[in-house]
């Protein structure tokens, strides 16, 4: 389980363009961070950069258990950590309870971790509907629902309550809540304030 998140003096570009230089981030396990500043200014590219999936110009990220020691960084990617973009990430064509199972299973479920999704976001009247059929809100809960149905313990979250109303970002508060005081943790890119206390990182007004 990770329990600690180490950014060191990253630096990450796009094309020719520097987004940042020399960031530094510590994120502990009960702790939400959120990102923020302008478009553009690096919020989406430093999750993908934590996740993996961009090559950062200079710096490191590390993580680590409770035990103190390092994870490895594949393992901990692999295992430890979930990222919502902010695209769903969804098929269409399949029903919401497929997708749901896919995506869990895919991730490593439990049981419980699926009922429990099912519940608290609302989604029971919309498991046998195609997904493609689903509003943007209903599609974004149905995206948030792998956070706790296979339950890891890092979540990368990139503006994770853009479509939902009033009603299901409070459930997603609630949510977030429990995944903190379980020891989680959250790095969020925000416009909107996170439902949850969070101490804010600002990336600045892009270039």
């Amino acid at each position: 389980m990770i329990t600690t998140v180490t950014v060191s003096g990253l630096a990450l570009s796009r094309g020719e363009r520097v987004l940042f230089r020399d960031l530094d981030l510590t994120l502990t396990g009960g702790e939400a961070v959120a990102l923020t500043g302008a478009n553009g200014a690096g919020k989406t590219s430093l999750l993908r950069a934590v996740a993996g999936f961009i090559r950062s110009e200079a710096g490191a990220v590390t993580f680590n258990g409770a035990d103190g020691d390092r994870i490895d960084p594949q393992d901990a990617r692999a295992h430890g950590l979930h990222l919502l973009g902010h695209l769903d990430g969804l098929k269409t064509a399949r029903t919401a309870r497929d997708e749901l199972m896919f995506q869990s299973q895919w991730l490593g479920h439990t049981p419980d971790g699926i009922a429990g999704a099912i519940e608290t976001l609302g989604l029971a009247p919309l498991l046998d509907l195609e997904v493609r059929k689903l509003s943007a809100g209903q599609r974004r809960r149905l995206a948030l629902a792998r956070l706790t149905g296979a339950p890891r313990s890092l979540w990368l979250l990139d503006e994770p309550l853009s479509p939902l109303d009033a009603r299901w970002r409070a459930a997603v508060g609630a949510m977030m809540t429990r995944h903190l005081e379980a020891g989680g943790l959250i790095l969020a890119a925000v416009h909107d304030p996170l439902p949850i206390p969070a101490r804010a990182l600002d990336l600045g007004a892009g270039r």
